[in-house]
């Protein structure tokens, strides 16, 4: 499974289908006991043959951010509002794909030769945009996109530069990319890997999952905000594309269980895997969830930096790809030695 293909599918929060069918597929390849669960979760669980070691599960989320058709305007376009955390002002006049179909649509709102002094000044919100797909009127609008109808940024994979490649939905089908490939690992102990649902609204698929699961240990794989660019000075940046994998010590959601957090990032110094300590409380992800379900779990978030995430387009380094790929493995064979 390449990162292309995945960043390329369509997943919105609560539409998740096309991405679960596509991991499970490569899932199946490497595990014999693959599930889906009540919430849509994928659940791909190792037996350990070492029961003294830790049970561990490795999750990433699969939804991305995106929008939802809410209604119809008489002269066919369509209404709609923000599936997860999006900022109108990065929506207006972006290619978008609606449906199963994939159907085109363009954001639009009021050029801006016909916008007055005081429209020139605000922000036009969700309710002052539109989607166009082409329609004659209402009811062919409404026809070819009812209510209901999720649509996502068009965004083609493109590695550039040094390095880099942009994408939408980076957040999190980087995470998706490595938690897939650690079911590769030959951990001895109890593994399960976990491709969670709904996370870009409320960390709602992984609450059902670490109920379901109660591991003793919880990896987050996730894409997190860098914020390098500019003038930004650099105790404020978060962290940075190109530098490792990011290990956060505290978001909005969790705190991370001490001892893994300094285990973890001395053993990617002592194996020269890259990586930083994010610089920021920030955010929230799925790590939440589990250390709170059931008896709870000792959980560590280790994140590759994106820029611009959440808008249409997120650029990382493949390089920080790679190195949280590596740390986790790193660690699953710490374990066991």
């Amino acid at each position: 499974m390449d990162l292309k293909r995945l960043t390329e599918a369509f997943g919105p929060s609560g539409c998740e289908a096309e991405v679960r069918r596509m991991l499970r597929e490569a899932a199946e390849k490497l595990c014999d006991d693959v599930s889906v669960d009540r919430s849509g979760n994928l659940v791909c669980r190792k037996r350990g043959r070492d029961r003294a070691l830790p049970s561990v599960a490795v999750a990433a989320h699969m939804d991305e951010i995106g929008f939802i058709v809410t209604g119809h305007t008489d002269d066919g376009l369509l209404r709609f509002r923000p599936v997860g955390g999006v900022d109108p002002r990065v929506a207006v006049s972006k290619w978008v794909v609606l449906g199963p179909e994939r159907l085109p649509g363009v954001i639009g709102a009021l050029a801006i030769h016909l916008q007055s002094a005081a429209d020139r000044e605000k922000v036009l919100g969700f309710d002052s945009l539109y989607i166009d797909i082409g329609a004659r009127d209402g009811k062919e609008a409404e026809k070819r996109c009812p209510q209901g109808t999720y649509a996502v940024f068009d965004t083609p994979y493109e590695e550039f530069g040094d390095g880099f490649v942009s994408a939408r939905a980076l957040d999190d089908r980087v995470g998706c990319y490595n938690a897939l490939k650690t079911l590769q690992s030959d951990y001895a102990g109890d593994l399960c890997c976990v491709f969670v649902t709904q996370e870009e609204v409320g960390l709602r698929g992984s609450q059902g999952a670490a109920f379901g699961i109660q591991p003793d240990i919880a990896l987050i794989l996730e894409g997190t905000s860098a914020n390098d660019l500019g003038d930004v000075e650099e105790r404020f940046q978060v962290c940075v594309p190109g530098r490792g994998v990011a290990v956060s010590f505290m978001d909005n959601a969790s705190i991370a269980d001490r001892e893994l957090f300094f285990r973890v990032t001395a053993l990617a110094a002592r194996r020269g895997i890259p990586h930083q300590v994010k610089r920021g409380v920030t955010g929230g992800n799925d790590a939440g969830s589990f250390q709170r379900a059931g008896r709870g779990a000792r959980t560590l978030a280790l994140s590759v930096p994106c820029r611009y995430i959440h808008s249409g387009v997120s650029v990382a380094h493949l390089g920080d790809v790679k190195a949280q790929g590596d740390l986790v493995a790193a660690f699953l064979s710490s374990l066991s030695e």
